[in-house]
């Protein structure tokens, strides 16, 4: 009777208790999606708070990340020896210059030639290879006529750029930094677009440094404080909560289990 009396006692409470809830007065920022806020030289934007809900228990996790926009960082580009560039929708072949300190380096036009030929209503679409090397077929008059190849095709534009020298590629102006035997070293710098997520009770640090502690209250808000001793007193005492539920339930498999126990032992058929 005394264990059944302990488990009864154990699932009251359990029943009864109220787990506690944690709030934060006084934060330095309470933010919804898609607003700003300043800190130093700095604007930083909430880009993005989600909601997940857990398909096992039904239990709601936040999360969400900041954006802020870094000036002026230096970008680099590496192109090798050989490699293919986009420049202004036009395909260039990467040339360094064959020296044992090369300091400048050739853009040469990779011409389309199927579509040059595709362009030209008398001439075939394809090359032709004979033992005197490669022709293109066109028509004259009603006859045919084979033209060399490199007499048929214009000559690639070539283009040459020294260390120093700037030229426009991919929306940016950029600068020759470097040349070696292998690689052209491209310099830029733009605004960089950076980011950090944001947790519930985790910690995230601004660009310059400051620390701020993330919890989210409820459904499209945040709020950001750098005094975590409340946040922190709060779930100390949830989580002595959780640890007094679970001394509580043990309690309970406990006692039930010296009941079954000794509901069985009863039944045992005596030996006298």
């Amino acid at each position: 009777m005394f264990f059944v009396l302990v488990a009864t006692a154990s699932y009251a409470l359990i029943a009864t208790a109220e787990e506690p809830t944690i709030t934060l007065e006084d934060a330095d920022y309470e933010l919804s999606e898609g607003e700003e806020f300043t800190v130093g030289d700095r604007t930083y934007t909430v880009a993005e708070i989600e909601e997940t809900e857990d398909e096992e228990d039904g239990s709601i996790t936040f999360a969400g990340t900041i954006e802020w926009v870094e000036e002026d960082v230096e970008m680099t580009e590496l192109w090798a020896d050989g490699d293919t560039v986009v420049i202004d929708d036009t395909d260039w072949e990467v040339q360094i210059d064959d020296d044992d300190e090369p300091t400048a380096f050739t853009l040469e036009e990779i011409l389309d030639r199927q579509a040059i030929l595709e362009a030209d209503p008398n001439a075939d679409n394809e090359t032709v290879d004979r033992d005197d090397g490669e022709f293109v077929v066109v028509e004259s008059n009603g006859d045919e006529e084979l033209i060399p190849a490199e007499e048929y095709f214009d000559d690639p534009a070539t283009i040459t750029y020294s260390e120093g020298d700037s030229f426009a590629y991919d929306g940016q102006t950029v600068t020759v930094s470097e040349v070696t035997e292998t690689d052209v070293t491209l310099t830029w710098t733009e605004d960089e677009t950076q980011s950090e997520s944001l947790e519930q009770g985790g910690m995230v640090e601004l660009a310059d440094g400051t620390e701020y502690l993330s919890f989210f209250p409820g459904e499209n808000t945040v709020m950001l404080t750098e005094d975590t001793s409340s946040y922190d007193a709060q779930a100390e005492s949830q989580q002595q909560f959780a640890d007094r539920i679970s001394g509580l339930t043990y309690t309970i498999v406990t006692s039930l289990l010296f009941v079954f126990s000794l509901i069985m032992f009863a039944f045992l058929p005596s030996r006298y």
